[in-house]
C-alpha cells in the first residue's frame, strides 16, 4: 500500500523522512507480535467439570513452551487447588498425595509428553473448588516453571438414587410372590390309610387254589366201617 504526503511548498524529501519513519514503526511493531507468539507458553485446562459424588473425574491438560528441553529434561507436574498459592495435592517426581486425596489420585502422564489426564476417585462433596496445574521444566536456558493461572472449576452433585435400574430380564413382581411350584401329578405321595393302599390290601387271590400247603388235594376218601 503507497502512502501519498504533501507538504506546503512540496518539500518532498520530508515527505520521504515521514514515510519512511512510519514504515520502520510498523515493522517493528509486527515483528513484537511475531515476537510473543514464538515466546509464548502456558497451560490449558478446561474450565468447568462436574462430577457426581461416590464416583470419579477426568481433568485433561496440556501445556506449550518455546524453549529447547536439556539432555534431562526433569519434566514435573504438580496440582494445587482451592486457589493460585493454594497448597500442593500432587507430585510427580516424589509420589507426594494430598492426605485428603489419599489412595484417590492418578496422574495419566509420561515425560515427555505435553498432555496428561488427572483422575480423581470416589468424589467427595469437599472436592468442590478450582484445580491448578503447574509445570517444570529443565531447559538449556534453565529451570523454568509455569502455571494455570484460572484453573478448573469441579462442581460435585449428589447421587440420584431414584435412578436406579433393575438388572436385566428381572420381574419385581415375581421376586416377592416367588416361583410357584408345580405339583407331581405322575407320582402322587399317598398318606397312610388313603383309599390307594385299602384298594391294595383287598387285591390278591380270590379263590386259592387247592393243593396249597395246608390244603386236602382232590377228593376226601371214604373211611371203612370196622
Amino acid at each position: 500500500m503507497a502512502l501519498l504526503v504533501s507538504l506546503p511548498g512540496g518539500n518532498q524529501a520530508m515527505a520521504w523522512i515521514l514515510l519512511l519513519l512510519m514504515s520502520a514503526a510498523c515493522l517493528q511493531a509486527g515483528y513484537s507480535a511475531v515476537s510473543s507468539r514464538l515466546n509464548a507458553y502456558g497451560i490449558i485446562q478446561p474450565a468447568r467439570l462436574s462430577g457426581v459424588q461416590g464416583g470419579f473425574i477426568e481433568i485433561p491438560f496440556s501445556f506449550f513452551f518455546p524453549w529447547e528441553l536439556a539432555e534431562d529434561p526433569q519434566m514435573r507436574i504438580l496440582w494445587r487447588w482451592k486457589n493460585y498459592h493454594g497448597k500442593f495435592i500432587y507430585n510427580s517426581s516424589s509420589g507426594f498425595i494430598h492426605e485428603h486425596f489419599r489412595n484417590r489420585l492418578i496422574l495419566n502422564w509420561t515425560q515427555p509428553q505435553t498432555s496428561g489426564v488427572l483422575r480423581i476417585l470416589n468424589l467427595k462433596e469437599k472436592d468442590q473448588t478450582v484445580y491448578f496445574s503447574r509445570i517444570h521444566l529443565n531447559t538449556r536456558e534453565g529451570i523454568k516453571e509455569f502455571q494455570s493461572i484460572t484453573g478448573t472449576q469441579l462442581t460435585i452433585t449428589h447421587a440420584n438414587k431414584n435412578n436406579k435400574q433393575n438388572p436385566p430380564n428381572s420381574n419385581p413382581a415375581s421376586n416377592k410372590t416367588g416361583p410357584k411350584k408345580k405339583k407331581n401329578k405322575r407320582n402322587p405321595q399317598l398318606k397312610p390309610g388313603t383309599k390307594g393302599q385299602r384298594e391294595g390290601a383287598k387285591t390278591g387271590p380270590k379263590n386259592p387254589r387247592r393243593g396249597e400247603k395246608g390244603l386236602p388235594r382232590g377228593k376226601p376218601k371214604a373211611v371203612p366201617e370196622c
